[in-house]
């Protein structure tokens, strides 16, 4: 009872602030929609310390570095290496190589990456990137990465290095490019490599700042059994050989 009720006391002092939170909100931004604190996985040390080790702990990308982590577990049993598309410091590859680092199946990790930001975006990119953005030092994500188990840092720019794992299968890929060209070239080259069960998350999907990244996606998958399942906190992912129905209208 004495544990009841202090959780109860931690929740109602909790619920204080975030009622003046959302009055502050609906003044500056009225389209912004909080959400209810009481998340258990807030409370996970393990996943605090990992978004405290890359500078991510109060910033806007901690649900989906969350349902990554989720979503790693569904490939246990799917044959094939993993890949990313876009590593910056490595936040995202750092989860697919300790869920790598756990599974049966014994698995490479190919990290594709510039290591000098963006390429030059297009006309269907919009206005919110520009060449050179979200460089990283390939040196850091090193560190950050190799202790981590097995990885290779593929430098270059999407798609000249593809060809080195053409012979390959993926279980579990992520597209984090931002731009139209590299997302559709990304998804063009995966998908004919990946088994049924393999899952492929694009990170930009569904965010207005990224509007060629979701172009590129819907414009490959139109013809696909596969659609692509829009995540609440931006994002998105389809499995390899799951048909996929259309969103069901709420009117």
């Amino acid at each position: 009872m004495r544990h009841f009720l202090k959780k109860v006391f931690i929740t109602e002092r909790e619920l204080i602030p975030l009622w003046l939170l959302r009055q502050i909100g609906r003044l500056i931004l009225p389209r912004y929609r909080f959400k209810w604190i009481q998340l258990d996985w807030w409370d996970n040390d393990d996943f605090t310390q990992y978004l405290s080790r890359y500078d991510e702990l109060r910033r806007l990308n901690t649900d989906r570095r969350w349902m990554l982590h989720q979503l790693l577990r569904l490939i246990e049993g799917i044959p094939g290496d993993t890949a990313e598309c876009g590593v910056f410091k490595g936040a995202s590859s750092h989860l697919i190589l300790c869920a790598n680092r756990s599974s049966a199946i014994e698995r490479t990790h190919y990290a594709f990456d510039s290591f000098a930001g963006l390429s030059q975006p297009d006309t269907m990119d919009g206005q919110h990137w520009t060449s050179g953005d979200l460089s990283v030092p390939e040196a850091i994500v090193a560190r950050n990465l190799t202790p981590l188990g097995n990885v290779q840092l593929m430098r270059g720019w999407i798609p000249s290095r593809f060809s080195e794992v053409a012979e390959h299968q993926f279980a579990f890929v992520h597209i984090d490019v931002d731009l139209h060209q590299p997302t559709l070239d990304s998804i063009r080259f995966f998908y004919p490599r990946m088994p049924a069960g393999a899952i492929l998350v694009c990170d930009d999907y569904g965010c207005s700042t990224c509007p060629g990244a979701t172009q590129a996606i819907d414009d490959f998958l139109h013809d696909k059994p596969e659609k692509m399942l829009a995540l609440p906190d931006g994002g998105g992912f389809f499995i390899r050989a799951t048909t996929t129905a259309a969103a069901a209208s709420l009117g």
